[in-house]
């Protein structure tokens, strides 16, 4: 398969879930100023059942176009690349084990590797937008800067995995924190 049509396909799913979690933030400040009251609770009801499968299938997603594009594509990964790997690959395996068991703690321990993914990400994506940001350790022979992919003009990879951290997070927070069994018997 050639790397434009799988960068293509990723391109797409990056375009919806941006707007799913634009429309999760939308229904909350919605929610927020008294308009759609209880739209965001309504909306995080449909999808709990689900979400942490749909977080599971974001992360595996991540994944697997990330080794396409090292293993396949042949794309050197920069440092920041790897950075974003050490925080998404674990979670397709802790999304898929907590998916398995409906566990009601996974939030708390899947969210803050998500968020430090996310801000990697972002960071990552500045230092490809404005070269002169320091990008710390990043080589010569494969410059954090070098931009491999670009589909509709802006989304690059750091953008796609930036699109499955912000997708893991939004899908962890509608499924809303279930409390520590610990903690209900202790009530």
């Amino acid at each position: 398969m050639d790397a434009f049509v799988v960068a293509t396909f990723l391109g797409v799913l990056v375009l919806a879930t941006f707007l799913a979690v634009l429309g999760t933030l939308v229904l909350l400040a919605l929610d927020r100023i008294g308009v759609a009251e209880g739209a965001l609770d309504a909306v995080g009801a449909m999808l709990r059942p689900a979400a942490l499968w749909l977080a599971f299938l974001v992360a595996a997603t991540a994944m697997a176009g990330s080794l396409y594009f090292s293993e396949v594509a042949g794309f050197i990964p920069c440092v920041l690349c790897w950075y974003q790997r050490i925080a998404m690959y674990p979670l397709v395996v802790i999304l898929l084990i907590a998916a398995i068991r409906d566990d009601p703690s996974v939030t708390r321990y899947v969210l803050p590797v998500a968020v430090i993914g996310a801000a990697i990400s972002a960071w990552h994506i500045g230092v490809q937008r404005l070269p002169g940001l320091p990008s710390g350790s990043c080589s010569l022979d494969v410059p954090c800067s070098s931009i491999y992919v670009q589909v509709l003009g802006f989304i690059t990879i750091p953008t796609m995995a930036l699109a499955g951290f912000l997708g893991i997070i939004t899908l962890l927070l509608l499924r809303g924190g279930a409390k520590d069994p610990d903690q209900e018997t202790n009530s």
